[in-house]
């Protein structure tokens, strides 16, 4: 089977390590006899460039390939990179597509069409976000049995998936990615941990309808424009709610703030949709809500996620703060804000992993998935979450816990994350403060108190030169004056 894919040294674009890396795994497994392998490639992973050469390969040996999309709207996304590849022989089985050619050797179909359609020959099929189990792949593997297939995903921890696929080749992770620099650094925020006892298990995950409920409070939803407001340094956006009215409530909440924002769901149509990421691309919109419609198949420049969905998977968990991770101009670092409490209960996403496929049987418990190698806490100084002994962010050592015995190991933390504010940060945000103090006449005091809020100290040696505020410390300033309003009227004063 390992004759299905070439070498890759004639080929005109040169991998990443961790990717002629994945190559090799996949050719060792087919060596091996295997016919259904699992390739783990994590967000950024640069997987669409690891199937062009796949089927490179599975061209230059004479075969025919299929590539299956889990949605329509990445049909287009996939044509696209495979021609900047120099893949032209190409066929669409989706609708009535421009692109159709049932005679190409490479034919590219949403499996909602195969589904529908009588199924080509092919020596490899390609199934991208194979996590998904869609039953039309899981059958089209039954009946042919002598086709090779490989499966593509970030997170390829299914319940069963160990009983469809022979073989899972993990060529790398979050966290060495992250390491490399070929994702960005992340810090994570829990500014409310959502009171979820009372909320039922539906399907695995917790129950929609009661979820939102809970989520849809007036305080939380107050709290995820503030702490944006705050801490969100008017970044480019992703909210993640937990239904689509919760979703749309909350770009709505975010217009009443002033922030611009959108709303997509998945009767967005493609032109709509289209329009929205050209406007978050351009800066025009800042926060974009949805539901899941966003959690895959997204390259859009991304540096803050807010995650206001609580769930009780890890597949969903790192599928959403994976679209956040890729490391671009402006996105060398990513925010999280999770309102939902998702990674106090499943953990950071570098430390959730798996090497073997789940095994068990439809009403098991599940025999093997992800598991988070700690849980993280907040510092008690900065709020940031970590599983180590000193924060990523502020450098503030964990103290053990009285009478708890301790030994020496190796710690977990999360590289580098996001940096001490530097000088230069420092006396931007001071100058700023300045100059809105004067505008009010506030005789230095306003700029004192924001930037002692901002920072946690006084300022010191810093110069007294003016600079007009950015749109970020006018958010920040905002929401000071929204945190004071609502103590007041906590007090009865207001």
């Amino acid at each position: 089977m390992r004759d299905l894919i070439s070498d890759i040294g004639a080929q005109p674009k040169t991998l990443r390590p961790h990717q002629a890396k994945a190559i090799d795994l996949l050719r060792q497994s087919l060596g091996k006899g295997h016919k259904r392998v699992v390739l783990q490639a994590p967000t950024g992973f640069g997987k669409t460039l690891v199937a062009a050469k796949i089927i490179q390969g599975a061209l230059d040996k004479g075969n025919h390939v299929i590539v299956t999309a889990p949605a329509i709207s990445l049909i287009d996304q996939s044509l696209e990179a495979f021609a900047s590849e120099g893949i032209y022989d190409i066929g669409v089985m989706q609708a009535s597509h421009p692109r159709t050619n049932p005679l190409a050797r490479v034919q590219v179909a949403s499996v909602q069409t195969l589904a529908r359609r009588d199924i080509p020959d092919a020596t490899l099929v390609i199934v991208d976000e194979c996590h998904q189990r869609f039953k039309t792949i899981e059958k089209l593997m039954k009946d042919r049995p002598d086709v090779c297939f490989i499966g593509l995903s970030a997170t390829p921890w299914g319940k069963g998936m160990g009983l469809i696929w022979d073989d899972l080749v993990v060529p790398t992770t979050i966290n060495e990615l992250i390491e490399q620099e070929y994702l960005s650094n992340f810090t994570v925020f829990a500014p409310d941990v959502p009171d979820l006892a009372s909320v039922k298990t539906q399907h695995g995950d917790y129950h929609e309808g009661q979820a939102a409920a809970v989520m849809h409070g007036k305080a939380l939803m107050a709290s995820v424009v503030e702490t944006w407001l705050a801490r969100g340094e008017n970044r480019p956006t992703l909210l993640f709610g937990v239904n689509c009215a919760h979703a749309e409530a909350l770009s709505e909440a975010f217009k009443g703030a002033g922030v611009s924002s959108a709303y997509v769901d998945a009767y967005t149509d493609s032109v709509e949709r289209a329009l929205i990421e050209r406007q978050f691309r351009a800066g025009e919109v800042k926060v974009v809500c949805s539901v899941r419609t966003l959690t895959t198949g997204v390259d859009w420049p991304v540096s803050c996620i807010i995650d206001a969905a609580p769930t009780k998977s890890e597949i969903l968990h790192v599928q959403k703060i994976g679209r956040g991770l890729r490391n671009g101009e402006g996105t060398q670092d990513l925010l999280v804000l999770d309102h939902a409490g998702n990674s106090l209960r499943l953990g950071l996403v570098t430390d959730i992993q798996n090497q073997t496929l789940d095994t068990c049987k439809p009403g098991e418990k599940a025999t093997s998935g992800p598991k988070a190698k700690k849980l993280p806490r907040p510092c008690t100084s900065c709020e940031t979450l970590f599983t180590g002994r000193f924060c990523p962010s502020c450098g503030r050592e964990r103290k053990p816990v009285p009478g708890v015995n301790t030994v020496e190991g190796e710690l977990v933390e999360i590289g580098e994350v996001r940096k001490t504010p530097t000088k230069e940060e420092k006396q931007k945000f001071w100058s700023m403060a300045l100059a809105m103090d004067d505008e009010r006449r506030k005789g230095g005091g306003m700029a004192k108190a924001l930037y002692k809020g901002k920072f946690g100290v006084w300022p010191k040696n810093l110069s007294e030169r003016r600079l007009e505020p950015d749109q970020a410390f006018l958010n920040y300033e905002k929401s000071r004056r929204i945190a004071y309003a609502k103590s007041k009227q906590k007090r009865g004063t207001a």
